[in-house]
C-alpha cells in the first residue's frame, strides 16, 4: 500500500524536530495505520516551528519528504 499526494496533503501530524530555516525537521503522521516519521520542511521558507507543534502538510515529496505548516485551532 502506497502513500501518494492526495492522501498526505492536508493531513496533521507533530514536530518532533524542530522545523525551521536551515534546518532538516521531523514530523511524525499517521498513515498507513501507525504512526511514521517524515523529513518537514517549512511551506515558508522564514518559519521557525518548534517541536510539539501540530502541523498540517501541504506538499508531500516521495518517499518521505514533507513541508508543513502550523496548525492552528478556531
Amino acid at each position: 500500500m502506497s502513500v501518494d499526494d492526495a492522501s498526505m496533503v492536508g493531513l496533521m501530524g507533530r514536530v518532533t524536530g524542530t522545523v525551521g530555516p536551515g534546518l532538516v525537521g521531523e514530523v511524525m503522521v499517521r498513515v498507513r495505520g501507525g504512526a511514521e516519521a517524515f523529513l518537514a520542511y517549512p511551506a515558508s521558507a522564514k518559519d521557525r516551528i518548534d517541536t510539539g507543534t501540530v502541523v498540517m502538510i501541504v506538499e508531500y515529496l516521495a518517499p518521505r519528504t514533507v513541508y508543513v505548516t502550523a496548525a492552528y485551532d478556531g
